[in-house]
């Protein structure tokens, strides 16, 4: 296993739940407290509480506790692995499909060509 799977592993983790996704979502507008965090969910803040460790695990989220509020904000550069993961993978199927492209306008322009008898 390469040094980075396992941040990767968690970014990903932390991005498949949806509830995650929306508390992402809201904290790209800027820093939000927990309670503002729960408030479109279906959940009890122990449950969003769980959901924020994950995001602060994989590195997506920050959070700082002044008084009894938990401000959480958004690391935006935890994604570049995944978002890189992501792109070397397309370009790696780009290549690919763009051969495949090449071999079948080959075909096609030559139908006899590469059949066996």
């Amino acid at each position: 296993m390469s040094p980075q799977a396992v941040p990767l592993d968690r970014v990903f983790h932390a991005l498949a739940d949806p509830a995650r996704r929306t508390m992402l979502e809201r904290l790209t507008r800027g820093p939000a407290s927990v309670s503002e965090l729960a408030q479109p969910l279906a959940m009890s803040l122990p449950a969003v509480a769980q959901h924020l460790a994950v995001l602060e695990l994989s590195g997506l989220v920050t959070s700082q506790k002044v008084g009894r509020v938990r401000t959480c904000q958004i690391e935006a550069g935890a994604l570049q692995p995944a978002e890189q993961w992501i792109n070397d993978r397309r370009i790696i199927w780009e290549r690919r499909l763009d051969r495949l492209g090449d071999y079948l306008a080959r075909q096609s322009k030559d139908p006899g060509k590469g059949e066996t008898p």
